[in-house]
């Protein structure tokens, strides 16, 4: 297990309720997809996570976009992917600085306590599978989506996330 982010660093959702990271996590883990809305990479896999989203929308964690901007920023890239799932701001990138991510998109799984379970940056199918069978065994949920499909894009390294 990696060390973890900060449970106090604070994440807004689009209507403006601000939780900690630790409120966050009281009930569940955390799978959360990283995404930079000024860049197109993160825009390519909005499709892919939303599809891995809702294959664990009944499972005992929870699912969200955690956006580098704010509201409005966030609402206008994600589109109807705003409307259908969770979304968390990270305008200051406090977040992904605690991780120490280095590239977006990425995809990270957090446990109740705040570490890291399992994280890929960028994307590439195998790296998210890894993180994909993490969640899967502490679920113990047994709904494993495919990956890569045919409509996920081809592997990329992604952006730099702290740029």
């Amino acid at each position: 297990m990696e060390a973890g982010a900060s449970a106090d660093i604070k994440l807004e959702t689009l209507s403006g309720h601000a939780h900690t990271l630790g409120e966050w996590l009281v009930v569940f883990n955390l799978l959360a997809v990283v995404i930079d809305p000024y860049t197109h990479q993160s825009g390519w896999i909005l499709p892919t996570a939303s599809r891995l989203f809702l294959v664990y929308e009944e499972a005992d964690v929870r699912c969200a976009f955690v956006v580098c901007s704010d509201a409005e920023g966030a609402r206008s890239f994600l589109g109807r992917f705003a409307d259908e799932h969770l979304v968390l701001l990270d305008p200051e990138r406090e977040f992904v600085r605690s991780l120490g991510l280095e590239r977006v998109p990425a995809l990270v799984h957090l446990a109740q306590d705040a570490s890291v379970l399992g994280s890929a940056q960028g994307w590439d199918a195998d790296e998210w599978s890894t993180v994909i069978n993490v969640v899967e065994e502490v679920m113990d949920w047994r709904a494993r989506p495919v990956l890569p499909t045919a409509e996920d894009p081809g592997s990329f390294e992604g952006t730099p996330a702290l740029s």
